[in-house]
């Protein structure tokens, strides 16, 4: 990289903070803060949901899967994702705004409280908070990877000049600049892609004479494949699995995610919202993908990990000019940054108002008060993380922290958070959402201490499973072996979130 690299750097960053101060002038409360004052369009809450899914773990980590193991990514990572935000679109995107009106809720777990009891509330919030904790460490990782790789500076650089930036915007800006950023970013994401697939098939061409189609078919055998058979992840078992765990990651398990739904107008806007995003999904990561499959033809004789610390570093010097090479990297940025940043907007949300109001009762009660704590949560949550991604080793590198740590806790806090919508789980109680939560973090710490040994393809998804079993199987108790009542302001909820 020359200094016209780093000039397109500094701008970008400098233009996120700037987008960050010009969004404060419409923060006036913490509603404001977390999410908009319940009118962002669709348009926007659709491009910040797709980009927000989007960390610079796909070009560290997954470029390293795409580069070893072929195709099979994008149809366990990609396909899998549009698939389950499209049945969300119909099923989940909806309830979320009508919560909001329902309720008055302005973050994701708010109404737990109502709809279980505050012990529930406060357990489902807390478990949450750990497991994002070790994703937004693996993203803050990713990007101090991603820059070593461009530049050869320490990973802590990369790391804390990301932070930094992204504290400034999001704790001045709240949700309104996260979204500005959001589009911001998917337009230099949008460029920079581009330009590098086009770069990738420019230099296939001139050098070694193939088209896009000859490319693919020199590719190593068993790299042009639905499913990868070498190992777990990524096989036909494996994906399935994975479905569940983006499904409800992608509807509202994650909480940034839903905080998008939550803040659109109404039901309508949040299903084209949600649509929006999966066409995005389906289509994007062929674009973005296709130069890391390329891999083996303009890098060969890289392993799997090599790949995931230098391949996208290196295609990008290979086939950008200078200034370019800069937008890429600030395109891996922009990646990370939006979903670092979402994830702590609305892990302050939950902290603001659902968890310091317990032992801080007068905090909801003054709109400056509420504001700041909001900001200082932000602060904090997003120290922490960087000092997890800093450690991200510890923890089995960044595919270990997004693949092992992260997609098995997500079922334990996700299973009552979005089942709690529907009617068909009213019976579900307050221990219902206790005990399960409970039971998949226990089953995740007997995996991981070795007590219990699970097959590979079922290891991800048996906290889920297990999380799922104990809820569903208390409220069967409760309905038909204790016959007991719903309260009747559950029923009314449940009327409510069914339509519009």
């Amino acid at each position: 990289m020359n200094w016209l690299d780093y000039g397109v750097i500094v701008l970008f960053l400098l233009v996120m903070v700037g987008i960050g101060f010009y969004s404060k002038n419409t923060v006036k409360t913490a509603e404001d803060f977390y999410i908009g004052g319940g009118k962002i369009p669709w348009w926007l809450s659709g491009i910040s949901h797709h980009v927000t899914g989007y960390s610079g773990v796909v070009f560290v980590g997954y470029a390293g899967i795409a580069y070893a193991l072929g195709t099979a990514i994008y149809f366990w990572w990609a396909v899998n994702i549009a698939l389950a935000v499209s049945v969300g679109a119909v099923v989940l995107a909806p309830r979320w705004p009508r919560l909001r009106h329902a309720l008055g809720i302005q973050s994701p777990t708010e109404y737990l409280r109502m709809r279980y009891s505050t012990a529930a509330q406060v357990i489902v919030a807390i478990s949450g908070i750990f497991s994002k904790l070790l994703d937004v460490g693996a993203k803050w990782a990713s990007i101090g990877i991603l820059v070593t790789g461009f530049t050869g500076l320490p990973l802590w650089i990369g790391i804390l000049s990301s932070a930094i930036v992204a504290l400034f915007y999001m704790s001045v800006g709240g949700l309104i600049a996260d979204l500005w950023t959001d589009f911001a970013q998917w337009v230099v994401q949008t460029l920079a892609g581009l330009i590098l697939f086009f770069g990738t098939m420019t230099y296939i061409s001139t050098h070694l004479g193939m088209n896009l189609f000859q490319a693919f078919q020199a590719l190593p055998q068993g790299h042009i494949t639905v499913f990868d058979q070498t190992q777990g992840q990524g096989s036909a078992l494996w994906t399935l699995f994975y479905f569940v765990t983006v499904f409800l990651s992608y509807n509202g398990g994650t909480w940034s995610l839903a905080t998008r739904f939550i803040s659109v107008k109404d039901a309508r806007e949040a299903k084209r919202s949600a649509f929006l995003s999966a066409a995005l999904y389906l289509v994007w990561p062929l674009i973005v993908f296709t130069p890391m499959w390329l891999g083996p033809l303009t890098v060969p004789g890289l392993t799997q990990g090599e790949a995931s610390n230098t391949l996208y570093a290196t295609i990008s010097m290979m086939f950008l000019p200078h200034g370019m090479i800069g937008l890429s990297l600030a395109a891996m940025y922009a990646n990370t940054l939006s979903m670092c940043t979402s994830d702590c907007n609305t892990i302050s949300a939950v902290l603001t108002r659902d968890i310091i109001p317990i032992f801080k009762q007068d905090v909801l009660k003054e709109e400056k008060k509420e504001l700041f704590y909001a900001r200082l949560t932000t602060i904090l949550f997003m120290a922490v993380t960087v000092v997890i991604g800093l450690l991200n080793e510890r923890f089995g590198g960044v595919t270990g922290l997004i693949l092992s740590w992260f997609s098995a806790l997500l079922g334990p806090t996700a299973v009552p958070l979005l089942l709690g919508l529907f009617p068909m789980f009213r019976h579900c109680d307050g221990k219902a959402a206790i005990g399960a939560t409970l039971a998949g973090f226990a089953v995740f710490v007997l995996t991981k201490a070795g007590l219990v040994v699970i097959p590979a393809d079922f290891g991800t998804i048996a906290p889920t499973i297990v999380t799922f079993a104990v809820f569903y199987g208390v409220g069967l108790y409760n309905q038909y072996v204790a016959k007991k009542a719903v309260p009747k302001e559950i029923e009314e909820l449940m009327a409510r979130l069914g339509q519009d």
